[in-house]
Parts: structure tokens; C-alpha cells; sequence
């Protein structure tokens, strides 16, 4: 585990050389996906699948507007972690927008939620008809969100690469893959965002707006999304219910609340550094076996 040592051109420096990020290469076959792929469990299987329905829009979006950002940044190692930033997450997106084949194949068609999830992106957080200062400004607190995002994308992806119930539980094999592929790359670039962030403006009340903002939105997001995947599956009849998710979480199965509640309070301290927490260790070890990966290799 990397410790800050010292600040230069607004990035961390760090007594261990910094990764360099590659897009990796990746081959899914969902031809054998059951469409609940943990067994007997479609809250927990929807749960999961909110992502393939927000990540593709989303982080089309995070592409486009670091693309945005690159003639800003003075900072040669800044600009080369943002560059390998945007291939890996050009490369997510792709990925989780193959699973929607999925979907459209078990006859169940997400386009209602999907567009609303695109209206946001495109033209509710997209490029605006503005010059000078207030283009840059509106670009920095795009940045803002994406950094408060991947704080906890990298949350997560620490999570489930340490998910054994996952594998006792039955989980799909492929399926597991791509969280766990794509949850070792969240780790592995955790920091990139937020050293763009405060390369480009140090501001702690900009970094803390952003993550206020964004905490409930993706909630918001999340808990509607569960509830119209479980409302448009046609082999279920009825609700998700708040204590689905108490019971996933004790069978470890699902991030507790208490455990994303806990993960609020380092982002809002004014030292806060990303690479503060956990270890990339397990993430690198797990890129290197990645079915996947060693398929598109």
C-alpha cells in the first residue's frame, strides 16, 4: 500500500511507482447465462444487474467528459493515468452493454429505464453552450461527480473481489468474472479522477458538494432500478423489499448498508487521499487470472 508522501502539480506522489493503466482486452460469452444466475435468487441477480442497464450510458459519459478535460492538464503522469482512465472505461461499457443482449433474449425489454438513464447523462449532465471561465467551471464539477462515483465503484470492486458467498452460492462463473474484472479495475484506477480533480481545482467544498450530491442520487438510482428489473422479470411476482437486502448482506452476498455508510466518512476528510485505503494488491493478482481477460489476451 502506497503512503502519500508530497503533492507536485497538484497529484499525490507515492513512495512505490504508480501503475501504469492499460485497456484490457476482454471476451464474454453469454450464450449459457441463466437469467437468474445466482440460483433461486432474482433480488440479489437484479441487484447486480442494475449496473448493465447504468454503466454503459455512464461511463460513455465519464469518456467524454475526461476527452473534454485533457487540453487542461499540465501534468504529464496526470495526463497518461486519465488517458489509460478513458480506454478502460470505454472497455466497461462495452462489456455491461453486451449483457442487455441478455435481457432483450428473455424477452424483457429495459429500454424505459435505459432511456431515462441516457436522458441523464447525455443532456442533463452533458455539454452545455458555454464559454471561458464558465465552460471550465462546468467541466471541473463534472469531474467533481465522476471522482465522488468512483469512490465508490472502487468500494465496491474491493468488495467483490473478496465475495467468496458469491462463488458458494452458485453464482454464474462469466457473470462473476465481469464483476470481478471490472471491480479490479475500478481499484486499480481509484485514484485517477480524484488526482484530475484536484489538479485542476483543489477546492475541499467543490469535492464535498459533489459527493453530496451524487451518495443519494446513486441510491435513488440503484433502488429504482432493482425495482423495475423485478417488476418487468417475467418469472417473478412480486417486490423487492428493504429486508432482502439486510438478508443478502448477513449471507454476504450483498455490501451491507453499514459498510457503505462507513465508506462516507474518509471521502470527507480534507486529507483524503484514495489510495488512503485498501490495498491494489488483490487487484492485480486477480487481472493477471481473469478468464476474460487471459480469453481477449
Amino acid at each position: 500500500m502506497a503512503t502519500t508522501t508530497g503533492t507536485q502539480g497538484g497529484r499525490p506522489q507515492h513512495d512505490e511507482e504508480q501503475l501504469v493503466l492499460v485497456a484490457r482486452e476482454v471476451e464474454f460469452d453469454w450464450s449459457d447465462l441463466p437469467w437468474h444466475w445466482i440460483p433461486g435468487d432474482p433480488v440479489i441477480t437484479h441487484t447486480f444487474n442494475v449496473m448493465h442497464l447504468l454503466l454503459p450510458a455512464g461511463e460513455d459519459w465519464f469518456v467524454r467528459v475526461l476527452q473534454e478535460a485533457l487540453p487542461m492538464i499540465r501534468d504529464d503522469r496526470v495526463r497518461e493515468d486519465v488517458l489509460g482512465f478513458i480506454g478502460q472505461e470505454a472497455m466497461h461499457s462495452q462489456a455491461h452493454g453486451g449483457v442487455l443482449g441478455h435481457f432483450a433474449a428473455a424477452g424483457v425489454d429495459v429500454a424505459a429505464y435505459t432511456r431515462q438513464v441516457d436522458w441523464a447523462f447525455r443532456i442533463l449532465l452533458g455539454g452545455r453552450d458555454l464559454r471561458g471561465r464558465r465552460a471550465e467551471n462546468w467541466l471541473v464539477e463534472r469531474i467533481a461527480l465522476i471522482a465522488a462515483i468512483e469512490h465508490y465503484t472502487a468500494v465496491l470492486g474491493d468488495w467483490v473481489l473478496d465475495s467468496p458467498a458469491l462463488d458458494r452460492a452458485g453464482a454464474d462463473p462469466t457473470m462473476l468474472d465481469l464483476l470481478r474484472w471490472h471491480g479490479a479495475e475500478e481499484v486499480e484506477h481509484r485514484a485517477v479522477c480524484f488526482d484530475l480533480l484536484t489538479h485542476l481545482d483543489s477546492s475541499y467544498i467543490r469535492r464535498v458538494r459533489a459527493y453530496l450530491l451524487v451518495t443519494p442520487a446513486l441510491f435513488w438510482l440503484w433502488v429504482r432500478g432493482v425495482r423495475f428489473l423485478m417488476a418487468v422479470d417475467p418469472e417473478v411476482d412480486r417486490r423487492a423489499r428493504w429486508r432482502d437486502w439486510a438478508a443478502a448482506a448477513r449471507r454476504g452476498l450483498l455490501p451491507s448498508p453499514a459498510l457503505l455508510l462507513r465508506e462516507i466518512v474518509p471521502y470527507l476528510r480534507r486529507g483524503y487521499h484514495p489510495n488512503q485505503q485498501g490495498s491494489v494488491e488483490p487487484a492485480i493478482r486477480y487481472l493477471a487470472t481473469s478468464p476474460a481477460a487471459r480469453a481477449g489476451h
